[in-house]
């Protein structure tokens, strides 16, 4: 299941251009936290800490509980977005998600494949359709990923959503007969059509013209007066 990161964030009240820039040089990213039962609010977080938090998380559905400078008690977020300054590196905004312990949410969780499929033995090709899966459950019980063994897949067979065992309190809405997974035939390549026959040569010893025939010609017609 997918961990939840403490984070400690603090209120932001300068807007503005200048007043970004101002925050980022001090090593901060701007920030902003908003959910259906909670009040929009303009927030700041430390760039190294929450860089950090992202490159060892194992999933792309990142939990946090931000500890908000003031705050009466600790918010539980899902991280949406992440808006990156891939020019010069560095984070340039956060969108924080808030949830509640008790309150399903839904996210797409990236589907893994396990075993090697018995249809690759015949040449075979597993082909996963769908990469993630989306899903609805509580956060305590989001999964960083869904595990398909598709060790018993044969050639031409397919694993759906239905054969799937999700963990406990997880469910999706996609229906049951959904193409996961797919072993196919492998691809034989159509043979080139035979090039078209080369024109006809001329037929051996045909006799060609002699070439005094026009001499003959000549010769044979009467002489003009």
């Amino acid at each position: 299941m997918a961990k939840i990161l403490d984070l400690n964030a603090e209120p932001r009240t300068a807007a503005g251009y200048r007043a970004v820039n101002r925050l980022r040089k001090a090593g901060n990213v701007p920030a902003a936290l908003y959910g259906r039962k909670t009040a929009p609010a303009q927030l700041q977080v430390h760039a190294k800490t929450f860089s950090k938090l992202l490159e060892n998380s194992a999933s792309d559905n990142i939990l946090v509980s931000l500890k908000i400078a003031g705050g009466a008690a600790d918010q539980l977020a899902l991280v949406q977005e992440v808006q990156h300054d891939y020019l010069k590196g560095g984070i340039l905004h956060i969108d924080f998600h808030a949830v509640a312990h008790d309150e399903e949410i839904h996210a797409h969780v990236p589907v893994v494949t396990t075993g090697e499929a018995a249809g690759i033995k015949f040449g075979g090709l597993v082909e996963v359709i769908h990469h993630d899966l989306e899903v609805r459950c509580l956060p305590k019980d989001l999964p960083e990923s869904i595990s398909i063994d598709v060790t018993a897949l044969q050639l031409n067979e397919s694993i759906h959503v239905g054969e799937i065992k999700l963990p406990e309190g997880v469910r999706t809405r996609l229906a049951a007969d959904v193409v996961v997974v797919h072993c196919s035939e492998p691809k034989v390549e159509a043979e080139p059509e035979p090039k078209a026959a080369a024109a006809a040569a001329p037929a051996a010893g045909a006799a060609k013209p002699a070439a005094g025939a026009a001499a003959a010609k000549s010769a044979a017609a009467p002489a003009k007066k």
